[in-house]
Formats: structure tokens, sequence, C-alpha cells
């Protein structure tokens, strides 16, 4: 860990508690009162409790939601390990502001305001409108012969989702979805994830976009050969170090933003592999994010699984999805504005007149 980065996550994790058992409490008596066996809505009486007791205070509809969708390129794509050129990550930036991908539709439907920024992709945008200009380099370093970022880089990806998420909060958002773009991700997650975890490189390893057979035993040699250059025993490596050395300046940006959210007592909703290793690096940095922390559903990425189980979290959905984008998050949404629109909304045993259980 070197210094800037040290002190910028020091400065994002100060003041972060966990969310508050009292509020807990108080959001399971009420969902006891109401006019249903007790425990009858299963998860997602306990939705509702963790986002009570996150807000500190008793929800109701309609819940303020963004979803921002951090954008970044990676140099490791030199090496093969995508089956789609990393021109594809412009070209889907451009797809977001026209309105034209799963996240867009999602987003539409469920009421999200969606953000899309560029942190780190290897374009010029010229100032397009819509965008949310943060560029930090126009991409990482290959991380097979060099650390992917500078530690000024990796700080200043820090802040950009440290203030996107301070902005937010100050609109009023009570939830974010956290999701990315980028070309070459998953093997910068797979590498965190073996960092994080310590597990094998091919059980953190997926075929990301696609990949034949062949290009997938690439891949996993890749990562292992990445994980042998900078970490000599990589279960010990301390969390930014991890993300200067094989993280992406978007994943950098969503670690930030996860910070500072927790900091804010903002529920953050993971989307799949890529965000979920941001996640696993702010909770490696400080463990009182996890109390925060919601799946927004399990990904067909190997590694995905891995990390939530690191976690401890149980996903909302299990839809065979593998998108990115933020587009799990922002389904889980629905799930979750249902749970507090039951939370908030249902009659309680007293005021409907309704007789309780008596054994």
């Amino acid at each position: 860990m070197t210094q800037l980065s040290a002190r910028v996550a020091t400065e994002l994790v100060r003041g972060i508690e966990p969310p508050d058992e009292t509020w807990r409490t108080r959001a399971r008596a009420r969902l006891d009162t109401l006019t249903k066996p007790l425990g009858s809505l299963g998860r997602l009486e306990d939705l509702a409790a963790q986002l009570v007791a996150i807000r500190r205070e008793h929800l109701v509809l309609p819940l303020n939601k963004a979803a921002f969708i951090f954008a970044a390129d990676h140099g490791i794509t030199a090496e093969g390990v995508s089956a789609y050129p990393s021109a594809v990550t412009r070209q889907m930036v451009l797809n977001f502001l026209a309105g034209g991908a799963a996240v867009n539709a999602l987003a539409r439907l469920h009421c999200v305001t969606l953000h899309v920024v560029d942190v780190g992709v290897d374009a010029d945008f010229n100032n397009i409108a819509g965008l949310r200009h943060h560029k930090v380099a126009n991409g990482t370093k290959n991380m097979l012969r060099d650390a992917a970022m500078t530690d000024e880089e990796l700080s200043r990806a820090l802040r950009v989702g440290a203030q996107l998420a301070d902005e937010a909060v100050g609109a009023g958002h009570a939830l974010l979805a956290v999701g990315e773009m980028g070309i070459g991700n998953t093997t910068s997650a797979s590498a965190i994830t073996c960092a994080i975890t310590g597990c094998a490189e091919s059980l953190a390893t997926g075929r990301g976009t696609g990949l034949s057979d062949a290009a997938y035993m690439h891949k996993i040699a890749i990562v292992t050969a990445i994980l042998k250059k900078h970490f000599a025993n990589h279960a010990s490596a301390a969390p930014l170090e991890v993300l200067r050395c094989v993280g992406g300046l978007e994943i950098a940006a969503m670690t930030g933003m996860i910070l500072a959210a927790a900091r804010s007592h903002v529920v953050i909703v993971a989307d799949g592999f890529i965000s979920t290793a941001a996640a696993a690096l702010a909770v490696a940095f400080e463990p009182r994010v996890a109390g925060y922390l919601i799946a927004g559903h399990r990904s067909e990425e190997p590694g995905h699984r891995l990390l939530l189980d690191y976690l401890k979290l149980t996903p909302i959905l299990s839809l065979d999805m593998r998108l990115g984008e933020g587009s799990g998050a922002v389904l889980a949404m629905s799930i979750l504005e249902s749970a507090i629109g039951l939370y908030s909304q249902m009659a309680t045993f007293a005021s409907a007149g309704v007789s309780e259980a008596s054994l």
C-alpha cells in the first residue's frame, strides 16, 4: 500500500459504522405485526429490515434509486484474454448514452436514474452530452508487464467514485447500483478474486464474453502469470496493493463509491463479478462496509460465486446472467422496492381487525 492511495482510502472509511441494529429490531417488530404468518415473506422481510437498518428510518415508497456505470479500458487485452476488441468499451458507452443497452431498458422500467461515467476509456468523447467526464487515464497498463495503475491514478479513481457517491447522497438517492463496462475486466476481477480469497486461478477464471476452450485455457495461464509477477503469496496481499497492481480504473472508482456510500448510510447493490470484486476490496479494507452490501444477482462467472461466499452474501436473483452494465443490480432494485412496499403499506393485525395466531 502506497502513501497517497492509503491516505485517500483512510479518508473515505473515516466515520463508517455498521448498520443500526436498533432500527433492524424496530423493522422486525413492525414486520411481525403485519397481516401474515410470522416470517412468511421470507427474504423479503430480511431485505426490508436490512434497508431500514442501513437508512436508519422507516422507509416508504418511492425509493430514490440511481445506478452508475463506470467505464474503462484494460491494457491486459493485448494478451488476447477477451473475445471482443477493446474498442467495444467506447462503442458500448455510446450505446448507453443513446439509451440502447439492457441496463437502459431496465432503468427506464424501474425508474432508476442512470449515470454513465468515463473513468478510463481509451477514447476521446469530446465533451459529449450525458456522459460524466472523469477520465483518469486512457485505460490501465498491461498488468502482465507492469502494475495496472500508478498510485496517483489509483488515488484519483478512488476519489472519482467517492465524489459521485457524495453527489448521489446530495441528490437524495437511498439506493445505489454499481455497474461497469470494460473489455478485459473479467481477467482483472479473476486476479483480484485469487488475491483476496487465496483460491486457485482455474476456479476464479471464467469465459468472460464467451471464449473458446483454447482461449479460456490461455486466459487461466495469463491470470496465473499475473499473480506470480505481482504477489509472491497472493493470499496475504494488501487490498489497495491488489487494486493498484491488478485492478482497473472502473474497479477503483466503484471501490471508492462503495466506501463513500457506506459512510453516508446508503444501500449499495452490487451487480455481477466485476462490481463484487470492487465490493470485496472495499470490505477487505474496511469490514464494516459489508453490512451495506446487497448482491443483486449471481453471475454465471465462477469467480462471482467465490466472492459472494467470501462476502457471505446471498444474491437476490439467479437468472444465469453474465452481462454486467449494472443490469442485474438494477433488476434487483425492483425486488427491494417490493420489500419496502410490503413493509410500509401492509395493514397490521390491529388496524385491519384481523385475529393473530394463538398457537
